[in-house]
């Protein structure tokens, strides 16, 4: 006996989210903070998932997202990111790794980039830096803060 579990869909890219975005479909985002609620919504073929700092306060009981750690999230992060096959994952970075300085900020993006390889997502109260990729030939993502 076979069960299908969703296996039929292609990996989602940035490039099939803009799609979606320019014929008005619809994008699906949940967040997950482990292995197995991963897997869920993967299946579930939800389209985006979201490690969010908030599991500071689902996961781990403190009482807001400012004592998460950048350890912590990429703990969580590499849980979720080995339960995803087909959803485009982002994760949040936490409050302070990107406030200090721009060099702070592009040795933590890149500690999440490194592995898994995925976009992160900076949720600063007000403009801090920026920090965006650009393949270059080597095929590595080139930041620029």
């Amino acid at each position: 006996m076979s069960i299908t579990t969703g296996d039929f869909r292609s990996k989602i890219t940035a490039s099939t989210l803009l799609e979606k975005k320019q014929r008005n479909e619809l994008i699906t985002c949940l967040t997950a903070y482990d292995y197995a609620s991963a897997r869920l919504v993967d299946e579930a073929g939800i389209d985006m998932i979201l490690v969010g700092d908030s599991l500071a306060m689902v996961m781990l009981g403190y009482e807001n997202t400012l004592p998460v750690t950048m350890q912590e999230m990429l703990h969580h992060t590499r849980a979720v990111h080995r339960g995803v096959k087909h959803a485009f994952l982002i994760a949040d970075m936490p409050f302070a790794s990107y406030h200090v300085s721009q060099r702070e900020a592009l040795r933590n993006a890149t500690r999440f980039v490194r592995r898994p390889r995925m976009p992160i997502s900076l949720s600063p109260s007000r403009p801090c830096c920026r920090i965006r990729s650009a393949p270059f030939k080597s095929q590595r993502p080139r930041w620029r803060i």
